[in-house]
């Protein structure tokens, strides 16, 4: 037999849960296979068989917390090659007309990559099952098919339902409702590692920094009409499309140059500047927020942060992170604008000391010139530690942001 451990996590990283199994006891496997799934606060690890074999037990189920070098089950090496389970009676020789009828059922990921726009977990779902991905609905952002609308194909129609009992009136003496009553009412779910990691870290920069937000608006006219004039001639020459984060990273990495305290980091009570800009972007994945980095960001050009960024998020929602896409960022930039979010106050990214959230872009009216005009204007947002960040360079960082944006090519001469 040979324990099946669970492997170094990363960097203070000590637990997991089980995500997933993707074999069964008894299944045969092969050596480099994956066998389990871990999710931790923040990547997913695949644990691969060390020797072909059968998996000859599980000992952690799904949604179990387990640590570094815990076993989570064995191999029985001596049961490689092997069929998974002995056939009561012999089967009949497949002909040979039945061959394309069964590779049919299944389409293969490539052919349903190619037909229909899905998550990565919806191709995977999809595949071990055998639903054809053509065929299913996505209620995703652009029809884009995800898990649930898998497993929705997959879960057969139910039966009519008999007609509901009358729900009893509320005592009018104000008696709680039966716990019968009241636990049809609710569902309760465990909270995943990654997201207990989540709300530790949010109390954490609540709770161990002097957190303060100040805000400004950047009238968007300028740099909407330099992104329409070459978006097209980028993603023709370059292969990048072009969207409105990368102005952002470039303009807030020349304002952290002229305001260093906002990329810089207490320890103890010493204040650490930070010379580079390893900037954090706040990614919305299937598995919950992550705030991949790019690093060295200072150094690029914004197609160069637009391919970096674009990288990141693609590892992100495909659950590919590593431990280096993590670690070591300096500054975040968060855009809840994509969800519709007009205004908000982030919450710092702890140890950082600073974050700059980005909101919608919505026409609104402005005094300019003496006259009232009609703008396209976005709510920009600072939240800051007060302890090493003055009010005053919180300002003026959100104002260099401003007016860098607003006068787009002064972003060219660094």
């Amino acid at each position: 037999m040979i324990a099946i451990k669970v492997p170094p996590l990363g960097e203070s990283i000590t637990e997991a849960t089980v995500s997933r199994w993707l074999k069964k006891e008894g299944d045969a496997i092969a050596a480099g296979e994956t066998l389990v799934e871990l999710e931790t606060d923040k990547i997913t690890v695949e644990v691969p068989a060390l020797k072909a074999g059968r998996l000859a037990s599980r000992a952690k189920g799904e949604g179990d917390v387990v640590a570094v070098n815990d076993t989570l089950g064995e191999i029985d090496e001596s049961g490689a090659g092997a069929p998974a389970t002995a056939p009561a009676t012999a089967a009949p020789a497949a002909t040979p007309s039945a061959a394309p009828v069964a590779a049919a059922a299944a389409p293969s990921a490539a052919a349903q990559d190619a037909s229909v726009r899905s998550a990565p977990a919806a191709r995977r779902l999809a595949d071990e099952a055998g639903v054809n991905l053509a065929t299913v609905a996505g209620t995703g952002r652009g029809g884009v098919v995800s898990k649930p609308d898998v497993i929705a194909a997959m879960t057969p129609p139910a039966a009519p339902k008999a007609p509901a009992a009358p729900v009893a009136p509320r005592p009018a003496d104000g008696t709680r409702e039966t716990r019968e009553t009241r636990e049809t009412r609710e569902t309760r779910e465990k909270m995943t590692t990654r997201r207990k990691r989540i709300a530790e870290n949010l109390l954490l920069a609540q709770h161990a920094t002097a957190h303060l937000t100040t805000f400004n608006e950047i009238d968007m006219t300028a740099i909407m009409a330099l992104r329409e004039r070459i978006k097209e001639k980028t993603e023709k020459e370059h292969g990048v499309k072009l969207s409105f984060m990368p102005f952002f990273a470039k303009a807030a990495t020349l304002a952290l140059k002229a305001f260093p305290s906002v990329n810089a980091q207490i320890d103890g009570d010493s204040i650490v500047y930070k010379h580079y800009v390893n900037l954090g972007i706040a990614v919305a994945s299937e598995a919950g927020l992550v705030v991949p980095n790019v690093k060295d960001a200072d150094r690029l050009g914004i197609l160069g942060i637009s391919r970096d960024i674009a990288a990141v998020a693609k590892r992100a929602r495909d659950s590919k992170l590593t431990m280096d896409d993590l670690t070591g960022g300096t500054f975040t930039i968060t855009n809840g604008g994509v969800f519709g979010s007009l205004i908000s106050t982030p919450i710092i990214n702890y140890p950082q000391v600073a974050i700059l959230g980005l909101h919608k872009t919505q026409d609104r009216p402005i005094a300019l010139n003496g006259q009232v005009v009609i703008r396209p204007m976005m709510y920009i947002a600072l939240s800051y530690d007060h302890r090493i960040i003055d009010g005053q360079q919180a300002v003026l960082f959100l104002v260099k942001v401003k007016e860098l944006m607003e006068d787009p090519a002064s972003m060219l001469i660094d």
